[in-house]
């Protein structure tokens, strides 16, 4: 049960704050107004100089102790994770900050969990820049399949290969010569690789650290847009240590992972929460709905003032939660950062064959084929595919049809194609439906051998087309054209059970009524009657 009443050292540090900001604002009142003229130019200053006390971190001490708090916490309660055991047991700094960067690279938009295996395999194959650099973009996206965004690898590839024929092997020693050099490098990658490879002083910014400043500081407004990204920018650059800037960063990253969660953060072990606004104004909030319940009557603590609203009288505050956001107590401090409303994917549709053959061998092989260099997927293999356009989905089976030329060499008859069923897989961006169908060449067809030797396509088994580079889409459906074979099969193992079970009930039958068919006929033949 929370406590009823907020401590004395709160009370206190409240008082403080608040006398502070009483201050601030006489200092601003005196201050001449400025023209017209001068009004235009600074109105954009003007916010945020009565808005600086409640939404940045002002004061050395708390920054301080911020820092101390977050750092004792990291070292204790950080994850065993094998770019970490790199960037501080590697005493070469060109191959630390490469291990950082691969890590950093396959962290974006991706799971802990999920980057681990991939991280550890990359690092075994290509433990150095000069290896990557010799790397084939085929190898790049075969190791990187199912990862996922794979121009992520195809950039690190390139990057590796800029800075040994460009830069004598030695990667860049700043965050702004690391955005400026090496491609698909942004500002939040080229922060983490300078701080924690080289021990540059700057803070980063990703979606953790987003989560945990907008609580800290109270910052509702939407973190996408430019004016708050450079307020959290410059909230993580005061904040940064400056004997550790690699392991405090990694902290906020990790403190925003585990603890700071976005729906169900656990702020009772969260090391910092002394210095959050949202902790703040939950407490506050618990205390006056405990006093409600209670009956009593409005405490001194009631009427003290409260810091963890914003010192703006105006209302015109943006930075705090907008007008039509108001204050949700059942979220807590999930009302920071603003949820911000995402953009619909498209909606496309794509007919896709598992064009299969029997090898000399007799094992079923199945055709893939290389997708563009560029665009969605680029470089990977898929099978056959053709992207429909609005309202073909009518058509689709003769427009596969048409498209299956290209690599069976003569006419495919539509009713030859057999439904599977349908894959759907989202994309950041894209919501694809793959309707799939199912194509077995037979023998005279075989000699469309010299029509599939294409640059862009060959024919794999099971096992080599599962080590292909392919999206995970493809697997998913492999996986539905196996189940769908799998039952199709089983089906006619049932009928032909069934078939031959009818013959078996029915031939006795038959012979009984032949046989007696015979007795009649012989009757009539010898009977002297007829």
């Amino acid at each position: 049960m929370v406590s009823a009443v907020l401590s004395l050292a709160m009370i206190k540090h409240r008082l403080s704050t608040c006398n502070k900001l009483r201050t601030q604002q006489n200092i601003a009142k005196k201050q001449k107004s400025p023209t017209k003229y001068e009004d235009d130019i600074t109105l954009s200053k003007e916010v945020p100089s009565q808005q600086c006390f409640f939404h940045t971190f002002s004061d050395a001490a708390e920054i301080k102790d911020f820092r101390k708090r977050l750092l004792t916490w990291y070292n204790k309660c950080k994850r065993d994770l094998p770019w970490r055991k790199m960037a501080t047991s590697e005493t070469d700094a060109d191959r630390r900050a490469y291990a950082v960067w691969v890590s950093e690279i396959m962290l974006q938009q991706t799971q802990v969990a999920s980057v681990i295996s991939y991280y550890n395999r990359w690092m075994q194959k290509w433990p150095t820049l000069q290896e990557l650099a010799k790397a084939s973009l085929e190898e790049v996206n075969e190791l990187w399949s199912g990862l996922g965004y794979y121009s992520r690898g195809k950039r690190l590839q390139e990057g590796a290969r800029k800075v040994v024929s460009q830069m004598a092997g030695h990667m860049p020693r700043t965050a702004e010569e690391l955005q400026k050099l090496l491609p698909g490098v942004g500002k939040y990658t080229a922060g983490a690789v300078a701080s924690i490879a080289f021990g540059q002083v700057t803070g980063v910014v990703d979606g953790n650290v987003i989560r945990v400043l907008c609580r800290a500081r109270a910052i509702g407004a939407d973190p996408t847009s430019s004016a708050v990204a450079d307020r959290l920018w410059a909230l993580a650059n005061s904040l940064v240590d400056p004997t550790h800037p690699g392991d405090f960063n990694q902290a906020m990253m990790e403190l925003g992972a585990t603890v700071c969660t976005p729906k169900t953060p656990l702020c009772t072990e969260c090391p910092v929460k002394q210095h959050c606004r949202a902790y703040h104004r939950v407490e506050k909030d618990l205390v006056l709905s405990g006093e409600r319940l209670l009956g009593k009557a409005a405490s001194k603590y009631s009427h003290l003032p409260d810091v963890e609203e914003c010192a703006t009288t105006t209302g015109s505050c943006s930075f705090c939660l907008p007008t039509s956001e108001p204050w949700d107590p059942s979220l807590g401090v999930a009302n920071f950062p603003r949820k911000v409303t995402k953009k619909k994917p498209r909606i496309e549709h794509t007919a896709t064959c598992v064009l299969q053959r029997r090898s000399i061998g007799g094992e079923p092989e199945y055709l893939i084929v290389q997708r563009p260099s560029s665009g969605l997927l680029a470089g990977l293999w898929e099978f056959p595919s053709l992207l429909l356009e609005p309202g073909q989905e009518k058509q689709l089976k003769s427009a596969l049809a048409g498209h299956l030329q290209t690599w069976v060499g003569s006419d495919v008859a539509v009713r030859r194609l057999q439904h599977v069923g349908e894959v759907l897989h989202v994309f950041s961006h894209i919501r694809k439906t793959y309707v799939i169908y199912f194509l077995n060449l037979n023998k005279e067809e075989e000699n469309c051998d010299k029509e599939v030797e294409l640059p862009a396509s060959r024919w794999v088994t099971k096992t080599e087309f599962q080590s292909s580079a392919i999206s995970t889409a493809m697997k998913k459906i492999l996986k539905a054209y196996e189940a769908w074979s799998s039952k199709t099969s089983s089906d006619k193992v049932v009928k032909r059970k069934r078939d031959t079970l009818h013959a078996s009930h029915s031939k006795p039958e038959e012979a009984s009524v032949c046989k007696r068919q015979l007795s009649l006929d012989s009757f009539l033949a010898t009977n002297p009657k007829n």
